[in-house]
């Protein structure tokens, strides 16, 4: 498959994930997800079974841990990006405090556009506005195959 196939296979799997109901640590689509969930359910989708056990956590693990959980895990299973280089199909992680651990996730649907889940409702896509834009601690690929 090629990078654009690739890409193109991504944001067509999270956009039909679109309207899943929230729900913490689920990652069915139509069922419920979370935002981690999302970027699992799309890697099942486009890349095949998941490279790891999901471990346990809870809604204030980034709070409580302080550790870059969610950082880590992506640099062993997905390639950085640099954040000018960003394109459709990515993962972007956010944190809501400069203080705090990453904690969020989406995926870049297309330029200015991300789809990701968040509690309170279903998975959309919406634009990547100043405020997540600001949030950003970091830009990530989808591996080759």
């Amino acid at each position: 498959m090629t990078d654009a196939a690739r890409r193109a296979a991504i944001v067509a799997e999270a956009r039909a994930w679109i309207g899943t109901p929230y729900h913490h640590r689920a990652s069915v689509r139509g069922e419920g997800t979370d935002c981690l969930g999302l970027v699992r359910g799309v890697w099942r989708a486009v890349m095949g079974a998941e490279p790891e056990p999901l471990p346990p956590y809870a809604a204030d693990w980034a709070e409580a841990s302080r550790t870059e959980t969610l950082i880590a895990a992506a640099g062993r299973h997905l390639v950085p990006v640099q954040t000018a280089a960003m394109q459709p199909g990515d993962v972007l992680l956010f944190r809501f405090r400069a203080h705090l651990p990453a904690k969020h996730c989406a995926l870049l649907s297309a330029p200015g556009r991300m789809i990701h889940a968040y509690d309170g409702a279903a998975v959309c896509e919406g634009d990547f506005a100043p405020w997540w834009q600001r949030h950003l601690a970091g830009v990530f690929a989808f591996p080759g195959r």
